[in-house]
């Protein structure tokens, strides 16, 4: 996996799109909830640089997570990926925003969930020791 700077835009919209393809399956619902929710602005990274982002987890992915015939990712890749947001505001944005993407297609699978519910722990943990 890459690696990003801490808090970076880059950092940030990975975890997005991980929380958007860790189903496999990138659906309009989620698209529209993502612009919805101006998650991108915030963060300061435009579609294309998304776009890219995307592209460029997808392949990672492919590289270092195929287990068989489906992607999986260790809980310490995860927590690595998740240890590159530190700002807490910018936590509690991307989680609440991870939310409703994940939620947007009215399926909550269970690759969506085990990020999700890893993300809260360890950022509410990173809140409780700083």
């Amino acid at each position: 996996m890459r690696t990003y700077e801490t808090d970076s835009p880059s950092a940030a919209g990975r975890i997005v799109a991980l929380c958007m393809v860790v189903d496999g399956n990138l659906s309009r619902s989620e698209l529209r909830a993502l612009r919805h929710s101006r998650l991108l602005e915030f963060i300061d990274i435009d579609t294309d640089a998304f776009h890219m982002l995307v592209e460029e987890l997808c392949q990672d992915l492919l590289a270092t997570a195929v287990q068989g015939t489906h992607i999986e990712l260790p809980p310490a890749v995860i927590d690595a990926l998740l240890d590159e947001v530190r700002d807490p505001k910018l936590r509690q944005r991307l989680l609440g925003a991870m939310w409703q993407i994940a939620s947007a297609d009215g399926v909550l699978a269970e690759a969506e969930l085990t990020l999700l519910s890893q993300a809260r722990a360890k950022w509410a943990q990173a809140c409780v020791t700083s």
